[in-house]
């Protein structure tokens, strides 16, 4: 009797660890305890090195380095004047050609038709002087009363004046039907170039001035007044401050685990304790071998995908470059 109370405590021990270890899974107990899975990666990198698109001398500067600046904040100028001087030029020669296009589709005044008519009917005037000159001369030839060279010459006078009255003829038709389509195309074709030319030279004024193209801190103040700089001289290095992304990595074996839209929690080791809510933004469809700035337990030469997440609401100990960890639910959290 005292030998068999041992062994039933022993069996009882025995059930009781059994219980405990089997009815747990069976419930789902041990599902739930793997709700997160855990990846590694760093604060994107994102720097903007600004140059002027025209060149030019360095008027003002107007922002110094570690200066935090709003998107379209003016940063620096360059002397404009040159640029002030081509917008009137293209300016005036739009103002030039489009009175000549003007000037075509309008057609002759009714005083410049008046005008040719008088001279035309000036030239039948002396055509017909011309012609009697010639017929007096040409009756008198026969009597020896003139020579054959008056002759000659009054029978030119009247051939040059019969020209003349046929020029003047085109002339006045000349204005009555007005400018030809073709002129009235070609001066608009040329008004057209002109008024690109101007936008051009009004672009390059605009781009005298280098404008922040997003919020950021100014890392590097490059040039100083007074420099003489082109289209490809950096001026300013500015870092941007939104949106923050997180670069990671995620193995082969785990890629079905996650897809664009699934929620992240972002934490970093200046702050463990304060999780950022980020999303998945993007994943390569190209693998790579892991680089070797990322943290994880996976060997080196495995393959991987790069993913990148956005933070939604991000705080200033997110800094670029530095590591950070990301917890992403399970797929079988996700699907729930």
């Amino acid at each position: 009797m005292n030998r068999a109370i041992p062994v039933a405590i022993l069996l009882a021990g025995a059930v009781a660890a059994g219980w405990w270890y089997d009815v747990p899974a069976r419930l789902g107990w041990a599902q739930q305890a793997e709700k997160h899975f855990t990846l590694y990666g760093n604060v994107d990198i994102r720097q903007v090195s600004l140059a002027f698109r025209v060149n030019g001398r360095i008027e003002e500067a107007l922002v110094d380095e570690g200066d935090a600046v709003r998107r379209g904040a003016v940063l620096a100028r360059l002397d404009e004047e040159p640029y002030d001087y081509a917008v009137r030029s293209a300016e005036a020669n739009v103002a030039a050609l489009r009175a000549t296009l003007d000037k075509l589709k309008a057609g002759p005044r009714a005083t410049e038709i008046a005008q040719a008519s008088a001279s035309y009917n000036e030239s039948l005037a002396d055509l017909e002087n011309a012609s009697l000159a010639y017929d007096r001369a040409r009756q008198l030839r026969p009597q020896g009363t003139i020579s054959q060279a008056n002759l000659d010459q009054a029978t030119a006078a009247r051939a040059m004046a019969a020209a003349r009255a046929e020029s003047a003829k085109q002339a006045l038709a000349l204005l009555k039907e007005g400018s030809r389509a073709e002129d009235i195309a070609a001066a608009a074709a040329q008004l057209k170039a002109a008024e690109a030319t101007l936008e051009t030279a009004r672009t390059s004024l605009a781009d005298t001035k280098l404008l922040a193209p997003n919020d950021g801190i100014i890392l590097s103040r490059i040039k100083e007044p007074g420099a003489i700089v082109s289209s490809a001289d950096p001026v300013y290095v500015l870092s941007l401050t939104e949106p923050v992304w997180i670069r990671s990595y995620v193995a082969e074996t785990d890629l079905g685990r996650i897809h664009p839209g699934m929620k992240v929690k972002v934490t970093s080791d200046t702050k463990p304790d304060q999780a950022y809510d980020g999303t998945i933004g993007f994943i390569s469809p190209v693998a790579e071998f892991t680089p070797k700035s990322v943290e994880t337990p996976e060997l080196r030469t495995d393959l991987v995908y790069r993913l990148r997440v956005v933070i939604e609401k991000p705080g200033p100990d997110l800094r670029q470059g530095m590591p950070v960890t990301l917890r992403l639910p399970s797929l079988q959290t996700a699907e729930k």
